[in-house]
């Protein structure tokens, strides 16, 4: 499968090209456009449990297309998000695994296994969800990113806020909380802090939906 990521970096969209015989599984409402020729099939992310832990305890859609290339042609289907911002392309290789935030994934190739990790009950009280889409190697990832992305490898301790992180390594251990006191997190307008610890790779996003939603709720009467 061929792709290139074309209007980068505010408004990317992913254009892929399927040769005969290749399929690509992508997030509910994440097709623009796509030929005639290709078929498409809706199910069930990750079997029905792990689909219904992703709806109702993660945040996530409870169904995914498939896109099938059934014809001796290269066919082409288009991929974007509904935030505007960049996208990211993931090589996982056999073994590799990385946790999204909700709303980050887009789509994966064939071979990718798609599950869900305990993200803690903290992680649902500051909005999150109690459970984390989980994807596994070999194979290919899409993500999105509300504005550009950083990619970060964390080595100990890295205090993020939670509105910025994407996605993450699974063994990076979460705790979430209050930035400081009660008073304190409301008056400095942070909010909830997510202090990451151990080793792996983390993905960032510049812009913070939360901190649009503050932007904009007093100039919305």
């Amino acid at each position: 499968m061929k792709y290139e990521i074309r209007y980068k970096p505010a408004f990317a969209t992913a254009f892929l090209t399927l040769g005969p015989g290749e399929s690509m599984t992508a997030e509910a409402g994440a097709m623009a456009s796509m030929d005639g020729q290709l078929s498409m099939t809706t199910q069930l992310s990750g079997g029905l449990i792990q689909a219904l832990l992703r709806k109702f305890f993660g945040g996530e859609s409870l169904f995914v297309n498939v896109f099938k290339n059934q014809t001796s042609q290269p066919l082409q289907v288009v991929l974007t998000q509904s935030t505007v911002g960049d996208i990211e392309v993931l090589e996982l290789k056999s073994g590799d695994e990385i946790c999204f935030q909700p709303g980050a994934y887009i789509a994966h190739t064939t071979g990718i296994k798609m599950g869900v990790q305990w993200a803690g009950f903290a992680s649902w009280f500051a909005g999150e969800g109690l459970f984390k889409l989980k994807l596994g190697g070999p194979g290919m990832v899409l993500f999105g990113a509300y504005g550009g992305v950083n990619k970060r490898r964390v080595n100990g301790e890295l205090v993020v806020d939670n509105g910025h992180l994407v996605a993450y390594s699974p063994n990076i251990r979460m705790s979430i909380g209050l930035s400081g006191g009660v008073f304190g997190s409301i008056t400095s307008g942070e909010g909830f802090i997510n202090r990451l610890s151990g080793t792996g790779v983390i993905y960032l996003q510049s812009r913070s939906i939360d901190g649009l939603v503050r932007f904009l709720r007093p100039k919305v009467r």
